[in-house]
């Protein structure tokens, strides 16, 4: 097997492999000695099948194989011979002439082929001695463990009945019965029995509600709406139908209770232990935010701190990802580039400089984290499969068994546990000053106001999730 290197190009390489045919009729006659050990052909002994008769049967097959293997010998060779690290598994390409493909695997002529390789780049690790960072901190304001509690009470309020001439009002909860028509044919989930709705809860299309109010009990009447240009049911947004609804009880709210008992409703002994629990589940909300932040920070740093060239397959798979959420909510939100005063081409560059940011952060963690030998426990992957099984109740043993045969969709679990690892591990080499906030603070949008001129209004999601998830590549 002979390999010359015939292209080094920035991180792209190509070598030429040579396979002359005393090889390939070597490797062949090795092969079919193995198999005339193990076939059993009717007429022959086991074992004592000649080897020109294998040949006749099985040659062809048997030199694919020959030739896999001899692929697979050539990659691992000049991944080893030239201590690369691979983007993407080698590119292998034949030669197109048949008649030079048919003389090889007659073990009559040579074979040569392409490999191109797509390489990693060495990175340099920066030294981070002069990175500050400041980290958000916010107390949990009492007033949100109140309005927790509100929340919860008012879910577990009673409602009785005000009588039949009761008018409603807002506040109250009605039970209505519909039937709902677009130009007069009723369609899919636009009926509905015994349905609860609370007046001025806006959990219904908008202008429904408005149209219920003052109704009484046994009343009938037709709400007039229009489907949002949103609407998750695409074949109903936009559009206006109408409602025939009859209200079958206004119902007026009880008191509002906060006590012991409302606790035990939840499974708590008190309302002390209801409080600290909500205080509890808040500040792990506020922490987690507080950590996204500080995470942010440091990437934007590390970001600073790095400039090297890209493997070009790897910065245009993350940019078709990012791109096709892009692509997505704009015909969500039914707009086009020219609505909001852009481009296609100047916002797939700027989606590209996203995509171009993820790859680098991603192979810079990567390259800390292997040289700082961060490992993951098999327990860790383990609880977060829990974890992530638990997010599809019923299907949990559905969900355990497809990641446990599926080690690229496993690769999917582990990599964040990675990530934070490696997070973690730069944290404690850089300053970070904790900074008190308020919970609005903590929570504002950081992105400059002029980053969010002319772009598409439902693409700032994808960028927004983008620059969140962005060392994930």
């Amino acid at each position: 097997m002979n390999v010359t290197e015939t292209l080094s190009q920035g991180l792209k390489r190509e070598f030429q492999v040579v396979l002359n045919a005393a090889d390939l009729k070597t490797r062949l006659d090795d092969e079919l000695q193995n198999l005339q050990g193990k076939a059993k052909i009717n007429g022959f002994r086991p074992g004592k099948v000649p080897v020109g008769h294998l040949r006749r049967l099985y040659g062809r097959s048997v030199m694919a194989d020959v030739v896999q293997n001899a692929v697979n010998e050539a990659n691992q060779k000049i991944v080893a011979d030239n201590g690369l690290k691979l983007a993407f598994e080698p590119q292998i390409k034949f030669p197109e002439n048949k008649d030079e493909i048919e003389a090889a695997m007659e073990a009559k002529g040579d074979l040569a082929f392409t490999v191109a390789l797509e390489v990693l780049p060495k990175i340099e690790l920066a030294d981070l001695s002069d990175v500050s960072l400041v980290k958000p901190v916010t107390e949990t304001p009492e007033a949100d463990v109140d309005a927790a509690l509100e929340r919860m009470a008012g879910q577990n309020r009673p409602f009785a009945s005000k009588g039949d001439d009761a008018v409603a009002e807002k506040g109250d909860r009605l039970l209505i019965s519909f039937t709902g028509t677009l130009e007069g044919q009723p369609f899919d989930g636009g009926t509905g029995t015994g349905i609860p709705l609370d007046l001025g809860s806006g959990q219904f299309i908008p202008g429904f509600e408005d149209q219920l109010q003052g109704a009484k009990k046994g009343e009938q009447r037709t709400v007039s709406v229009t489907f949002p240009e949103n609407y998750t049911a695409t074949h109903l947004a936009g559009k206006p139908a109408e409602f025939a609804v009859t209200v079958d009880d206004v119902q007026a709210p009880g008191e509002l209770k906060i006590d012991d008992e409302l606790a035990k409703g939840f499974g708590m002994e008190s309302l002390d232990a209801l409080k600290a629990a909500i205080r509890e589940q808040l500040g792990r909300e506020l922490g987690a935010q507080s950590r996204r932040k500080l995470k942010k920070s440091l990437l934007d740093a590390l970001d600073t701190k790095y400039a090297f060239e890209l493997p070009p397959t790897l910065v245009d798979q993350e940019f078709g990802s990012v791109w096709s959420q892009v692509e997505a909510d704009m015909k969500e939100a039914k707009k086009s580039f020219a609505d909001e005063n852009t481009t296609e081409e100047e916002a797939r560059a700027e989606y590209r400089k996203i995509a171009e940011r993820r790859v680098r952060l991603g192979l810079v963690l990567a390259e800390i984290g292997e040289q700082a030998k961060i490992q993951i426990a098999d327990d860790e992957v383990t609880q977060a499969l829990i974890e992530r099984a638990r997010q599809f109740p019923g299907q949990e043993k559905e969900v355990w068994e497809f990641y446990r045969k599926n080690p690229q969709a496993l690769a999917e679990i582990r990599a964040p546990i990675f990530e934070e690892k490696v997070v973690d591990h730069l944290l404690g080499q850089v300053k970070v000053e904790d900074k008190s906030v308020s919970r609005e603070e903590l929570y504002a949008d950081d992105e400059a106001e002029g980053e969010e001129k002319a772009k598409p209004a439902k693409a700032k999601k994808a960028k927004k999730a983008a620059a969140s998830d962005e060392a994930s590549a």
